[in-house]
């Protein structure tokens, strides 16, 4: 009797090498389960954080190359409005600044990055000999052609123009930007596209 008692107060009083075994492997699978959930939610706020970003720059991008393209003019020197049309870079005239001077912009992809270039006249007479200053604006670019080109006829249904462009008779310009930091991973694929008509080129459009 004496020696049942004995082992009763044993059991009650501390944990056999089953049960520590079973109690720290249910500890590990909690932390175990705990670091990959709080390491999902860093990765998906990351992602959106980055959506955001992206997001956010492409739209601003987009907003600024309306703007300029639209109030392109001829250049101080006297050259017609639009420069140069190609599938990958646009260049044109136009007072960006507001400085009463119009800079030599130019929107072109080097590689996945979609930059500006900008010249300032100088000199008197007025040239554009000076050095371009080259920002990058949007990352990470997929699409190879970001620029398409449309004449007075267009009405919404038209194929753009063929290249090489015809630049005098370019009335529209589509601006298409599609941006993936990483395809095998989310955020999936962003596009921003516009349509913009240079003011004063316009004639029926």
């Amino acid at each position: 009797m004496q020696k049942i008692l004995k082992n009763k107060k044993k059991s009650a009083g501390g944990f056999t090498i089953i049960e520590t075994l079973f109690g720290v492997s249910i500890f590990v699978l909690v932390m175990l389960a705990l670091t990959f959930f709080s390491r999902n939610i860093w990765s998906y706020s990351s992602f959106i954080s980055a959506s955001l970003t992206d997001a956010d720059t492409g739209r601003q991008t987009i907003k600024t190359m309306t703007s300029e393209i639209r109030t392109a003019s001829a250049a101080n020197t006297g050259a017609y409005v639009i420069s140069l049309a190609n599938a990958d870079a646009f260049t044109f005239y136009s007072d960006i600044d507001d400085d009463g001077l119009k800079e030599k912009v130019r929107y072109f992809l080097n590689g996945p990055l979609l930059q500006k270039g900008v010249i300032k006249p100088t000199g008197s007479p007025l040239t554009y000999s000076g050095t371009e200053t080259i920002l990058t604006l949007v990352s990470n670019v997929t699409n190879s052609s970001v620029f398409e080109y449309y004449n007075k006829d267009y009405a919404g249904t038209e194929a753009p123009l063929s290249f090489p462009v015809n630049i005098p008779s370019v009335r529209l310009i589509k601006i298409t930007v599609t941006t993936d930091k990483d395809a095998n991973r989310p955020p999936a694929p962003m596009t921003f596209s516009t349509q913009v008509s240079i003011r004063n080129l316009k004639d029926n459009l």
